[in-house]
């Protein structure tokens, strides 16, 4: 996890986050920018102050069923949904919003 993110690698995350057929955050998270969002997860928002450990973050989003095993969201990391590259490009998008 990097502390410090490009222009290039926050916008091919939020490309990833938007993308029906990758990410998919949208389909249940309302996000600044997003169209047609769900309302299942939270609004992501405030996110470097939700998650000061970036690193948490990143494990929720690879295998969020480590911290809630009732949850409906994809384990994405864990289940090779998304590479490891493509996480952390959301992760990068995510923590700038």
């Amino acid at each position: 996890i990097s502390l410090f993110f490009s222009s290039t690698v926050v916008a091919d995350g939020k490309a990833i986050a938007f993308d029906r057929s990758k990410g998919n955050c949208l389909a249940c998270h309302e996000i600044a920018g997003g169209e047609s969002p769900g309302n299942i997860g939270p609004t992501l928002i405030d996110m470097k102050q939700r998650y000061p450990n970036k690193q948490l973050l990143h494990e929720r989003i690879w295998d969020e069923t480590k911290f809630n095993p009732y949850t409906v969201m994809p384990p994405f990391g864990k289940h090779q949904i998304l590479s490891e590259d493509e996480i952390n490009q959301v992760v990068d998008f995510i923590y700038t919003l």
